[in-house]
């Protein structure tokens, strides 16, 4: 799994990205299945009063890909926003990948005797 962390006007810090890291941990945890995860953190500027920071996160499995974003007044809080909508996407996403591999297969029973035989 590739972990790829950029920052739009925000410089990204150890710490920040060890933040990062360790967030993430509970969504790999609970689905192995990833390919690469990028994350871009930033700061949102519609006006001087409300400065919001922005957290988004493109999420690759096999066959899907996950994109989302959440805006807070904190950084870190984005980030744990950002992570909590992630985790319920995973596990939605899990429950149907394992609800389809277990389905049964429909039977279709038809009357043999009734059936003619296609000419050889």
């Amino acid at each position: 799994m590739n972990l790829l962390l950029s920052g739009q006007h925000v410089d990204i810090s150890p710490a920040l990205r060890e933040y990062v890291k360790t967030k993430l941990d509970r969504v790999i945890r609970h689905f192995d299945q990833i390919i690469d995860i990028a994350v871009v953190l930033g700061v949102e500027k519609p006006s001087e009063k409300e400065k919001r920071q922005r957290a988004e996160v493109n999420l690759r499995v096999k066959g899907h890909v996950f994109h989302l974003d959440h805006y807070a007044e904190d950084l870190y809080a984005a980030i744990d926003g950002l992570v909590d909508k992630l985790d319920r996407q995973v596990l939605k996403h899990k429950g149907k990948v394992q609800d389809h591999k277990n389905a049964p297969v429909k039977h279709v029973s038809v009357d043999i005797q009734d059936t003619p035989l296609p000419p050889h």
